[in-house]
């Protein structure tokens, strides 16, 4: 039987975390420019997909939930699309294609010209991801992806990555986490903006209170 390896106390994992997010300070104005461009995209019609495994699957889950559902205040449902969710699809497409292919064939599926897929790997190099990435680009899809330290081979055929650099698969799935509620946060702003203004313009056109013939 090998050496466990030591794990970390509380006080290290927390030391690692928080080193892990002072590292990604300087990608949080990219967090931002994601959160803008994807709320004018999804706002004029566009679709945002997202894919990952195990952790990775949760936060692109997650990711999605917050988008369909809310992030924290009320505003449209957008649409957006996890790749790992479908089990039914999941199954038949490894069943027949192998797994490596299960993300891929969906972004096939569903992914139009100006989309976008997030694309979220803590290794930057699983499988089925990288085909994902592959898949968008050639149908036209821009990928932004989350990854672990850089250079990976996800980064390389992403549009867009931010890399994590943090040497625990725990502590970089925990900034994603992090720079997926920003990213919410981000897109959030100028959604709810946007539907403000709408609002102002709507009770702008309404006739004054008792003007006008009766």
């Amino acid at each position: 039987m090998s050496a466990m390896t030591r794990l970390p106390t509380a006080r290290e994992h927390t030391a690692r975390l928080v080193a892990a997010l002072h590292a990604v300070e300087p990608d949080l104005p990219r967090i931002e420019d994601w959160g803008r461009r994807l709320a004018a995209h999804l706002l004029a019609g566009g679709r945002v997909l997202a894919c990952g495994n195990g952790g990775s699957a949760a936060d692109a889950q997650h990711f999605t939930a917050e988008l369909v559902g809310r992030y924290r205040d009320d505003r449209r449902p957008l649409s957006a699309l996890c790749l790992s969710a479908e089990t039914s699809s999941l199954t038949a497409i490894g069943n027949d294609y192998g797994y490596e292919e299960v993300f891929a064939r969906q972004v096939h599926a569903h992914g139009r010209h100006g989309d976008v897929l997030l694309a979220i790997s803590t290794s930057g190099t699983s499988a089925n991801v990288l085909a994902a990435a592959e898949a968008a680009r050639a149908d036209g899809l821009q990928t932004w992806s989350l990854t672990g330290p850089g250079p990976n081979a996800l980064a390389e055929r992403a549009d867009e990555a931010i890399c994590v650099a943090a040497a625990a698969t725990a502590t970089v799935q925990e900034v994603h986490g992090v720079l997926v509620h920003a990213l919410c946060a981000a897109l959030d702003r100028v959604v709810l903006q946007r539907e403000a203004t709408v609002v102002v313009d709507v009770r702008d056109a309404l006739p004054a209170a008792g003007g006008g013939p009766r």
